[in-house]
């Protein structure tokens, strides 16, 4: 497996494309810590953190851990690429119930760039709306963050409210629609998928925090409460479970055989070759966590704000009940995971197409006729695969509460125990080493498994690939990049010491 990360920096175009990546990756990461002139992060991040330790910090937490921390620093990429995805999946489930973008998807290349350039209109105007409604969330803070006192935090706004709402807003549409160009270029001209790269390098920007209060974790002062071997020995075990389980069924297939029916085209023979149709256990990926997530707040927020405002104890106490911890919040969860992953395989899975398809093409199910029995076959194979990833996304996402509430593992640390974000790096490092393994076994060298492929592997490149580079090369290309992770550890240690001086 090591073997294959040094044969990548062998072959000149993916070395290439490894670098190109890495840094428009590091320009994204900038983006993310340049601060809005006129914004004192501090406030926002102290309520934060009493937020966090107190089990809290719901919708602005989730959003925060997709924008990499930039929410919280007050940057110009605050919005993060969210904004993008969200005009991507509207768009997505439109072209399902909208004739017009569904003949637009179907048209070829000039289909799908009209509905491109629909999607950057789109993002443009979420990122405008978001933008006002943020600005003026963090000029009234207590209006959207509950619990949030200006005396005790302090003022996040400290310039003039017209035009900082005016510049703020263009130069947060500006650092999202900057991140969408970076994910573009790293999806065209990189490795992996761009958009899904820019969210899990903002994922794992926290992982030095988090090994910091691990290791708070077992070695805390004198007189302090401290984790012993064993639960190191545990939290490890449950670690590696976890991310074993989350990879089994993220590449989880249920193969459907299928045989294609011979057929004579002038003096050439096709078909008659057998094949079969993967069928993902978890076909909905980590949309209903998200959607899940994010809805599940909007009655908590609403009800909190309304309780405090009319001194209704009734909706307090019942808007507390939604947090998390609580019995009703994991009810709820369960329930929105169940519908979205169904709901995301109706819109998505469409059998009828997929039997229509096979009959047209001469291929058949065996034991099962062509036509709408094949479409009731698939739908009720679907069903109890969408049951079984429904079932595991809600184990995943609840892991981390129990972490947290249970056996009091820090935020940050029990959310690489799973969760949204566990979900989203497994699927996207695993996405990426298929991209890696194509152009190593296209160059004759091993992939990352001796003993088998990473499935859904492409099995054909779209480039040509360079000559190999030489060991020389390679070296000095490993020095840059050790010499890059050693000045990002030696700023986050200065930083840490000057923020606790």
């Amino acid at each position: 497996m090591f073997s294959a990360f040094t044969n990548s920096l062998k072959i000149p175009e993916l070395r290439s494309r490894i670098l190109y990546t890495l840094g428009l990756l590091f320009v994204a990461r900038v983006a993310s810590n340049i601060p809005l002139p006129g914004i004192d992060p501090k406030p926002l991040q102290a309520f934060f953190a009493d937020q966090t330790a107190s089990g809290g910090g719901g919708l602005m937490g989730l959003y925060n851990m997709f924008t990499g921390g930039a929410l919280l620093k007050g940057s110009v990429a605050a919005l993060g690429i969210m904004p993008y995805i969200s005009a991507s999946i509207i768009f997505q489930l439109m072209t399902a119930v909208v004739p017009a973008l569904s003949r637009l998807q179907q048209e070829g290349d000039v289909g799908r760039q009209k509905l491109t350039q629909y999607t950057r209109y789109a993002t443009v105007l979420i990122c405008l709306v978001q933008g006002v409604l943020l600005i003026l969330s963090l000029e009234n803070p207590g209006r959207l963050f509950q619990g949030f006192d200006v005396n005790q935090y302090g003022q996040i706004v400290i310039v003039g409210k017209v035009w900082f709402l005016i510049q703020s807003t263009i130069f947060m549409t500006a650092g999202t629609m900057l991140l969408m160009w970076l994910g573009e270029q790293i999806t065209q001209r990189g490795i992996g998928n761009g958009v899904s790269l820019l969210i899990t390098i903002g994922i794992l920007s926290d992982i030095p925090n988090a090994a910091y209060q691990t290791y708070q974790l077992f070695f805390a002062p004198v007189g302090v409460v401290k984790l012993g071997l064993p639960q190191g020995v545990m939290m490890f075990t449950l670690f590696i479970i976890v991310t074993m389980g989350i990879i089994a069924v993220t590449q989880g297939q249920r193969k459907i055989p299928v045989q294609y029916a011979k057929r004579v085209v002038g003096q050439k023979v096709y078909g008659g070759q057998s094949s079969f149709l993967p069928l993902k256990v978890n076909y909905s990926g980590v949309m209903p966590v998200i959607f899940a997530s994010a809805i599940l707040m909007f009655p908590q927020q609403i009800m909190s704000t309304a309780g405090a405002a009319f001194n209704i104890h009734f909706l307090v106490e019942y808007a507390n009940d939604l947090l998390r911890g609580h019995a009703i919040y994991y009810v709820g969860m369960t329930t929105l995971i169940m519908f979205f992953s169904y709901f995301w395989v109706s819109v998505m899975f469409k059998p009828i197409q997929i039997a229509d398809d096979l009959k047209k093409y001469g291929g058949y199910i065996p034991g099962v006729r062509p036509g709408e029995p094949t479409a009731k076959f698939l739908d009720f194979i679907m069903t109890r695969l969408t049951l079984a990833g429904a079932i595991f996304l809600t184990i995943i996402a609840i892991i981390p509460d129990v972490l947290l509430f249970e056996l009091k593992v820090p935020p940050r640390v029990a959310y690489f125990f799973g969760g949204t974000g566990m979900l989203i790096t497994v699927g996207v490092i695993l996405d990426t080493m298929r991209q890696i393994e194509t152009f190593l076994l296209q160059r004759h060298y091993d992939g990352f498994l001796k003993k088998g492929r990473i499935r859904g592997r492409s099995t054909s490149a779209n480039v040509a690939l360079g000559e190999a580079a030489s060991d020389k090369s390679v070296m000095q290309l490993t020095a840059v990049m050790v010499v890059i992770l050693l000045v990002g550890l030696s700023a986050w240690l200065i930083r840490r010491n000057l923020g606790h001086s």
